[in-house]
């Protein structure tokens, strides 16, 4: 697959109403919202007449086509080349968990599928599951019975609830976890199955998975030891 990107976007939190209708007017329905907060010390604030602000970082689904679009109206609308407004970026995805997640990923945008992974020879890959707020554990266990290490939880808030009962054929709450998880590539398929079986789209966790290629890697030495050892696969 290598046609379809997760987009993040981080600006200031107080844009957040016209960054959601900015999404909706160029067919992202689908976006997840997480809180942050800036760290730019007081003498770049001072240099660029700022003030210390809360962010907001968005992550979307986008093909090549919409982002060639939505990046000249981020500029054109969003004026976010004005400095501290914000920034953007693009990260190729390796695959989604089922065509029904994907449909509901990429609504109202058309879709290409070719090769399965857009970097090839990547040892590791990051596994992303957007899933119902209070369902963590059920995800972790799935995740774990198929050998995945630990993950770490991100709080989001959702949209497209909308979209949800028309591709998915559930209702999706608004509040979202969002676990990510460092794994082998050779064990990726194993886990993404294990949360689509146990705590997927037809289970009360509602999860989506999806998976980022990740290039180097640094700290990881107990998967790295057990690769070495023979003890992962």
């Amino acid at each position: 697959m290598n046609e379809i990107y997760l987009m993040g976007i981080i600006t200031n939190r107080g844009m957040r109403d016209r960054f959601i209708a900015f999404f909706r007017q160029n067919d992202i329905h689908i976006t997840l919202t997480a809180l942050g907060a800036g760290t730019a010390n007081s003498m770049i604030l001072d240099y660029l007449g700022m003030e210390a602000t809360e962010k907001a970082v968005y992550f979307s689904f986008v093909t090549p086509d919409v982002w060639k679009r939505l990046r000249k109206e981020l500029y054109n609308r969003m004026h976010i080349d004005i400095p501290g407004r914000g920034i953007a970026f693009l990260i190729p995805l390796s695959s989604i968990g089922g065509k029904k997640a994907l449909n509901y990923l990429t609504a109202c945008q058309d879709v290409r599928i070719e090769e399965e992974s857009s970097l090839k020879g990547t040892d590791f890959e990051l596994l992303i599951t957007i899933a119902n707020a209070g369902h963590i554990e059920t995800i972790m266990d799935a995740a774990r019975s198929a050998h995945a290490p630990g993950g770490t939880v991100i709080h989001a808030k959702g949209t497209g609830a909308e979209h949800a009962r028309k591709f998915l054929g559930i209702s999706l709450a608004e509040e979202k976890e969002m676990i990510f998880i460092v794994v082998k590539t050779k064990q990726k398929n194993e886990i993404m199955r294990a949360i689509m079986e146990q705590a997927g789209t037809d289970s009360p966790a509602g999860g989506i998975i999806f998976s980022l290629p990740v290039t180097s890697t640094a700290g990881l030495r107990l998967l790295e030891e057990e690769e070495e050892n023979g003890d992962i696969g």
